[in-house]
């Protein structure tokens, strides 16, 4: 099978810790050949099909020099549709150029290409929106534009967090106590006097025992949670902002939530899922590249990338 990676500059990779490297470590060590592609790279043209330019690749092996050309098939221009399977794992932002690479995959899809997760399902899940579905499973949560309805929400909740519907890696996260320090200054950072929409959610105390990332793969969910704990004063426990991850089971609730939302996810073309859950409660669902595969794999044996390429190869095999 030839697999094509759509993702950030290789050179970029971080392979002790990536999760795009560990899918394509399984992928070559069952005999699947392994190509990348950035998205600037992707076009199309009137009576053509969308192409991009393609590195075909080798892992190594090695920490440092992770991957060599493959000689055996030169890079160059390529059809998209031309590979077996197409995973889309660019980081966030989900910006224009990330909205419009998904039109770009989408129209290769029509053209036969087979992608994961879907383009049309990863503009329909906002990470931070798409939780608006799942209410049942959230905790007090208000998306606004409006400082005055921010402020009532401080009024009754008391303690609360403001984050950035755009924000990726724990970016632009403010927590407000009960005593309103700074809300109005950091609701005008953050909403742009009005011009731009805000999520506003009671803070969970739980946060001290960890932001848990949840892995929903093929629908199924895997059987360990990364915890994302915050270290310090720091109220943010993502892995970018310094927290500490520390893998453990699924809880009784991690596995209700993520057996409620995985078969939905999956059946839209999410084959892969980072549900983010604090206590009992889910805060965000990643969808555009979600991690922790090598965390949870070192530190409880369970290899996350061979549970995901398997469902790769089933999903391929179904069709």
């Amino acid at each position: 099978m030839n697999i094509l990676f759509v993702a950030d500059p290789l050179e970029a990779f971080k392979p002790y810790k990536d999760t795009t490297f560990a899918m394509m470590r399984e992928a070559q060590r069952r005999g699947h050949r392994v190509s990348a592609c950035e998205p600037q790279n992707i076009s199309w043209q009137t009576g053509g099909q969308v192409t991009t330019q393609v590195r075909h690749i080798a892992l190594t092996g090695e920490a440092d020099a992770w991957f060599v050309a493959d000689e055996t098939r030169p890079d160059g221009l390529a059809s998209i549709a031309s590979f077996d399977a197409v995973l889309m794992r660019k980081d966030p932002p989900f910006d224009s150029e990330y909205f419009y690479s998904t039109h770009l995959l989408e129209q290769a899809e029509r053209e036969g290409a087979r992608v994961f997760n879907q383009p049309r399902a990863l503009r329909d899940h906002p990470e931070k929106l798409a939780i608006l579905e799942f209410a049942q499973f959230s905790g007090p949560t208000l998306v606004t534009r409006s400082a005055a309805d921010i402020k009532r929400f401080h009024a009754e909740h008391g303690d609360i967090i403001l984050k950035p519907l755009d924000g990726m890696g724990g970016m632009g996260i403010f927590r407000v106590k009960a005593d309103g320090l700074n809300l109005g200054s950091i609701t005008e950072t953050l909403n742009k006097e009005g011009a731009q929409s805000v999520m506003v959610q009671k803070f969970l105390p739980e946060i001290a025992q960890g932001d848990k990332r949840v892995l929903v793969i093929g629908g199924k969910p895997v059987p360990f949670s990364l915890a994302r704990i915050p270290q310090g004063s720091e109220v943010r426990g993502n892995l970018a902002a310094g927290g500490l991850g520390v893998a453990q089971p699924l809880t009784p609730r991690d596995f209700e939530i993520a057996e409620a939302l995985g078969p939905v996810l999956a059946a839209r073309g999410l084959l892969l899922a980072g549900v983010d859950v604090i206590g009992d409660y889910v805060t965000e669902i990643n969808v555009t590249s979600p991690t922790c595969f090598q965390e949870i794999f070192q530190q409880t044996g369970f290899d996350v990338a061979a549970m995901f390429i398997d469902a790769l190869e089933a999903a391929l095999a179904a069709a």
